[in-house]
């Protein structure tokens, strides 16, 4: 038995430590386009504020694949999946055959299509290598524009305030969080953030990131300027599909799994930020991108890998936040889309 798994964040390690509570000798490889992939995604932001070292931030120690017995491809992309053939194309133009395939691939930042994007200076925040990069220019930056009012980017706003620069967030909607909290709640945190001395301003589109080969500023549909060295653009994630759908394997939003996190090609499961799986509170497919979900999904997947039937219900979307002493917590419909929802209690 040979089981590959494309991925290696939270989804990936628990599968991996599943499988090894039922097989303890077959092999694993795991696939991982990150050369050092074994750290907590969710406290980059605290590392890039300064709150935390860089030791804090790795959930597994360094000797987690050996200790495991896992072969750790990194650095190196899973680029195609024959699933005819059980094999799988590497960008090193390798190929790599399987018995049971996970793929946990995750998800990447959504990048404004807008012109300049590619200059020196713009970041999104999802890796420890953004986290590194944005940390090793600080010292030339005094102002910063983020673009997106969602939690990424006011988690990148709140880093950089933490080390002293002059921070400032365009929002396309209406308001700050609109994913996951009201307009209500928006406000109050909104109040906040801004007493803190972090700019805000809502409802405003980027047209441009202007400078010559680094950042200098942002151009606003509305006509106005925002002089900066340093743009991070924090506009949620989108599920890494592409390799499922080159390889006829089904998707929607996410790679659709059932409640057994197999795909509709056997031998084949997917767990994590790419997989579309069961909403309890929607009671439909969905994707909530939070690490307990995909901790869940891999451990899963895992052991159903190795020939167990164990099920996923399926998760809520939650999110716990916390920005210059407010904390807000949000679990399942936050912002209804019909009309058949009624609010019971507002203040209390």
């Amino acid at each position: 038995m040979q089981y590959v798994i494309i991925g290696s964040s939270a989804a990936g390690i628990s599968a991996i430590e599943a499988i090894r509570t039922k097989d303890k000798t077959s092999k694993i490889i795991v696939i991982s386009d990150e050369k050092n992939p074994l750290y907590s995604r969710c406290l980059i932001s605290y590392l890039l504020a300064g709150t935390i070292d860089e030791k804090k931030i790795w959930y597994r120690p360094g000797s987690f694949f050996k200790d495991n017995k896992v072969e750790a491809l990194l650095g190196i992309r899973a680029e195609k999946i024959n699933a005819v053939k059980k094999e799988i194309t590497l960008s090193n133009k390798e190929k790599l055959k399987f018995d049971k395939l996970l793929i946990a691939t995750g998800a990447s930042p959504k990048l404004e299509d807008i012109p300049g994007i590619d200059k020196k200076g713009v970041f999104p925040l999802r890796t420890i290598e953004h986290t590194i990069e944005i940390q090793s220019m600080l010292d030339k930056v005094k102002s910063v524009a983020v673009l997106g009012g969602g939690l990424i980017g006011l988690r990148a706003a709140y880093a950089l305030k933490n080390r002293g620069k002059d921070v400032s967030v365009f929002v396309k909607s209406g308001s700050i969080l609109s994913q996951i909290i009201d307009k209500d709640a928006a406000g109050l945190m909104q109040k906040r953030i801004e007493e803190k001395g972090i700019k805000i301003f809502t409802g405003v589109a980027a047209k441009e990131i202007i400078g010559a080969k680094s950042v200098n500023g942002v151009t606003f549909e509305d006509g106005s300027k925002h002089d900066c060295e340093l743009v991070i653009i924090g506009k949620g994630v989108s599920p890494n599909i592409e390799i499922a759908k080159d390889s006829g394997i089904k998707t929607n939003w996410g790679i659709l799994a059932n409640e057994y996190l197999r795909t509709g090609v056997e031998d084949i499961f997917t767990a994590g930020d790419v997989s579309e799986t069961n909403d309890i509170a929607l009671e439909e497919g969905s994707i909530n991108a939070i690490w307990p979900a995909a901790c869940e999904q891999g451990r899963i997947a895992g052991l159903n890998m190795t020939g167990e039937s164990e099920t996923y219900e399926g998760s809520l979307a939650m999110n716990s936040i916390e920005f210059f002493g407010l904390p807000v917590i949000s679990v399942g419909i936050t912002r209804p889309k019909s009309d058949k929802y009624k609010e019971i209690v507002k203040k209390d």
